[in-house]
């Protein structure tokens, strides 16, 4: 427990210094990195349960519905796109189920916190969770250029929104936005957050089709629910700033935490043997999501 905690202030630390990567990619390649003997298989589900629920203390219901109506729509259809969508790709590339489906979950919701959370209930092969946050760090890295020279021209809200809509991870998606404008920044910030909340239905949902097949975790997991919850708390406007700033590095100390265990179980040579096939994968995600959210901005 200790251990993951020490490998998640070191990529806090490493964060602080280069905000463009973010700390829980940081924590995933030091857990894969670092030699570690301890098994962190427990330690890693109790922090990644506790972090998504805190999670949902970053956004309020006021903050949804200051969207509007056709942005939330917008929201929708591009996570539904985006996931459904990349499932069918893995299949036409045949990319194993695994990785296919932790792609479609961090592309189209929230990166790699969105990624451990489906693991969580999937129980899938932990190289394919490894392969498939590498996979969001390239491209969501990619997308801290491409976002701003695209979207050259548009007015600065939108362009903000269609960052919150398209980039992968909330640090990713705060880069990509920066050069429009601290009202790019921001609505860019509140539509990824919104976009994180379809985290829980779609976890819970992949979770009751996982119990089809046999014994497996609860249909609609108990962080799922905690993370609507405290949603709903923080809607309630019941706690001060300074205990919501706290609950934010709370939150992502906890994620780092449970990214630096799975890091501990990955093997690199398997790893790697995700090759080519997981390359194109995140490539047409990337650009099936980025897709869909610019013609439903647009369209909505």
């Amino acid at each position: 427990m200790w251990v993951a905690l020490a490998g998640a202030v070191v990529a806090l630390v490493v964060n602080h210094f280069v905000p463009v990567l973010s700390a829980l990619t940081v924590a995933v390649l030091i857990g894969v990195l670092v030699p570690v003997r301890a098994d962190l298989q427990h330690a890693t589900r109790r922090f990644l349960r506790a972090g998504v629920v805190l999670l949902g203390l970053q956004l309020s219901l006021a903050q949804i519905t200051d969207l509007g109506f056709g942005t939330v729509l917008a929201v929708v259809v591009t996570v539904l796109a985006g996931f459904f969508g990349t499932l069918a790709l893995a299949r036409w590339i045949g990319v194993s189920r695994g990785l296919g489906l932790m792609v479609a979950t961090g592309f189209s919701i929230c990166g790699a916190s969105a990624i451990v959370a489906m693991d969580s209930v999937a129980r899938t092969d932990k190289e394919d969770v490894a392969a498939s946050v590498t996979l969001v760090t390239l491209y969501g890295s990619a997308a801290i250029a491409l976002v701003p020279l695209i979207g050259r021209g548009m007015g600065s809200e939108f362009l903000g929104k269609w960052a919150g809509l398209s980039v992968h991870e909330v640090a990713q998606v705060v880069a990509a936005a920066s050069p429009a404008g601290a009202a790019a920044v921001g609505a860019a910030v509140v539509v990824k957050l919104t976009r994180v909340v379809l985290l829980a239905p779609i976890v819970a949902g992949v979770g009751f089709f996982q119990r089809q097949d046999g014994p497996k975790p609860p249909a609609v997991p108990l962080f799922a629910v905690g993370f609507l919850a405290m949603v709903l708390v923080r809607s309630a406007g019941i706690l001060p700033g300074p205990v919501l700033d706290g609950a934010k590095v709370t939150t992502t100390t906890l994620l780092a935490a449970a990214m630096f265990g799975l890091g501990t179980t990955v093997r690199i040579g398997k790893l790697v043997r995700a090759g080519k096939k997981g390359l194109v994968l995140g490539a047409l995600s990337t650009v099936l999501v980025g897709g869909v959210a610019f013609g439903s901005l647009i369209l909505i």
